[in-house]
């Protein structure tokens, strides 16, 4: 069960039922997703045009937090995103994202209704290409330039945050290329270096002491 929970900065996230936790920070969702993976990722790649794979699709906000930057500083992103178990449409429509960022909902829904395991252009510079599946045993096809880590915590989902996931990351990383997270646990540090990346922990989002870069040299 989905339930909609309002966040310290005035934004949406949704709680599961089922792990009895939030997709997003309570502290702040948008506030959040801006620190986590357009600040210390999007932000910190130096191309013009970049591949981005997330990990847990879920609300579509840092699909439309990366598309809005896409347009606004003119880079061409190519954006995939992968989740087992989408989120349904009636309960999307009532999150608050559109409002809080100013944006058309249109846009923001045009995200959740495109089709799935296909790449479609929303905007001249956004591509968003959805896949349907689990992480664990995906095989990535394609290089990326920043990885948006943002699967449950590790607590509740571990099987996503072992040595062999980040190590298939890795593989599929150009070089100077990056992974943000928002968890700061030891064993995820552990797990990362172990894969071949040099770790930097960060301030975190909303007053969190850490999060994560981990950088492919």
């Amino acid at each position: 069960m989905l339930s909609i929970v309002v966040t310290s900065d005035g934004s949406h996230t949704i709680r599961s039922g089922q792990l009895n936790e939030c997709y997003h920070s309570e502290r702040g969702a948008v506030m959040e997703s801006r620190h986590v993976f357009i600040d210390a990722g999007f932000k910190e790649v130096k191309r013009d045009q970049l591949a981005v794979f997330e990990v847990g699709f879920g609300t579509g906000l840092n699909a439309l937090l990366t598309m809005l930057e896409a347009e606004k500083t003119g880079r061409h992103v190519y954006y995939e995103s992968i989740d087992p178990y989408p989120i349904d449409f009636l309960t999307v429509d009532a999150l608050n994202f559109p409002d809080v960022l100013g944006v058309n909902r249109q846009l923001f829904m045009a995200l959740h209704r495109q089709e799935w395991n296909t790449p479609v252009a929303v905007t001249p510079r956004f591509t968003l290409h959805k896949i349907k599946a689990a992480l664990t045993g995906y095989s990535l096809q394609r290089k990326f330039d920043a990885v948006y880590f943002d699967a449950f915590s590790p607590e509740k989902q571990p099987e996503l945050w072992t040595v062999e996931v980040f190590r298939s990351i890795y593989s599929s990383l150009n070089s100077n290329s990056l992974l943000t997270t928002y968890s700061s646990k030891g064993l995820v540090k552990q797990n990362l270096r172990a894969a071949g990346f040099t770790v930097q922990r960060l301030p975190g989002a909303g007053g969190k002491r850490h999060m994560l870069r981990a950088v492919k040299l």
